[in-house]
């Protein structure tokens, strides 16, 4: 920002329409945690129909469906046969022996816990003790990641309805579109297949553990937000059968929801303040701290940095680091890069 050099390499290219703050939302932040949804989207409206047709453009996500399943079927066929070959130190209510291993494994990795089956000797209780730390890892890292990767591809059937039906929209608006809405239709997509699995919890339970309405639906309540007083649970054969399912698929389910709803909320506050930020009426003091270089002059790359700050986008710390990293290639000190500065960087080292 020395004599205003920055300013010509950082907006060269952009100095027609590219960077307009009404497009701020093409920019959105995504997860991370995780998770995260990575997109690289071009503003051409050629290059976006390249893109939908591949998953990648919507998820980088490093567990694959086939990695998922097989790390779930380990866990459960390594914590059902345990759970088999002491089931004579496990008391409770029993139908079949594996069928209970299998079901005894899904309860406490979900850490459901009804108490109809439960462990009496040392071993058996150390061995709850392993599955149930394990099991919660795998629920919460491991089966919320394909959790997301099923929403997600709900997702992209969104996008593609949203784009076939806009054809004649300019790819930018289309963009603003999908961006505005994909974290609500996530949260709607959440919430649907939720009361579908309480429902068919509800149904089954009337039907094959002979559940009254209240008592079935109670019970269904109590499994998915894993209370598990036990009081109330799955104990037939083709209940056990259903539960070893159904239990993990719900419990997900509602997990993923309030994620979901903490990520809408998020995102609104963080949209919210973006308005804010970009519409109020700038102050001399806000020129003044704007004003990096203390020329009396706020440069286009001086009002950017400015605004990052503002969004809580960059810190002081972030500018530190980055200038100082500036100063190490600045070789001659003229306050900008030139191909010089790479030509002595090249010839020092």
């Amino acid at each position: 920002m020395v004599n205003g050099d920055v300013e010509e390499p950082l907006l060269r290219g952009n100095a027609n329409s590219s960077i307009r703050f009404s497009d701020v939302n093409s920019f959105k932040r995504r997860r991370s945690q995780s998770s995260s949804t990575c997109c690289t989207i071009s503003h051409t409206q050629t290059n976006i129909e390249e893109s939908l047709h591949y998953p990648e453009f919507i998820s980088t996500k490093s567990f694959r469906l086939r990695d998922v399943l097989l790390f779930l079927a380990v866990y459960i066929g390594v914590g059902a046969i345990c759970f088999f070959i002491i089931s004579d130190q496990i008391e409770g209510k029993k139908t079949n022996g594996i069928l209970d291993a299998i079901y005894l494994c899904i309860v406490t990795m979900t850490t459901v816990g009804y108490g109809d089956l439960v462990p009496k000797s040392i071993l058996a209780k150390f061995l709850t003790c392993v599955f149930v730390f394990t099991g919660m890892a795998l629920v919460g890292f491991v089966l919320s990641k394909a959790a997301d990767s099923f929403l997600e591809r709900q997702q992209i059937m969104f996008l593609k309805a949203i784009k076939m039906g806009k054809d004649s929209t300019s790819s930018t608006e289309v963009l603003k579109e999908v961006e505005t809405n994909i974290e609500k239709y996530k949260v709607l997509s959440t919430v649907a297949l939720l009361v579908v699995l309480t429902m068919l919890g509800t149904i089954f339970l009337c039907q094959v553990e002979d559940l009254s309405l209240c008592d079935a639906f109670y019970c269904v309540c109590a499994t998915i937000t894993t209370l598990g007083y036990g009081d109330k649970s799955f104990s037939t054969k083709w209940g056990r059968l259903f539960a070893s399912f159904w239990i993990l698929m719900s419990t997900i389910c509602l997990g993923q929801l309030f994620y979901s709803l903490a990520e809408l909320y998020t995102e609104q506050r963080r949209k919210s303040m973006l308005k804010w930020a970009l519409t109020r009426e700038l102050t001399n003091s806000d020129l003044q701290a704007a004003d990096l270089d203390h020329d009396s002059e706020v440069s286009a790359a001086e009002f950017i940095v400015y605004k990052l700050k503002e969004l809580g986008k960059i810190t002081e710390e972030d500018i530190s680091i980055v200038m100082e990293n500036f100063k190490l290639f600045d070789v001659d000190h003229s306050g900008t890069l030139t191909e010089n500065d790479i030509a002595l960087l090249q010839s020092s080292s």
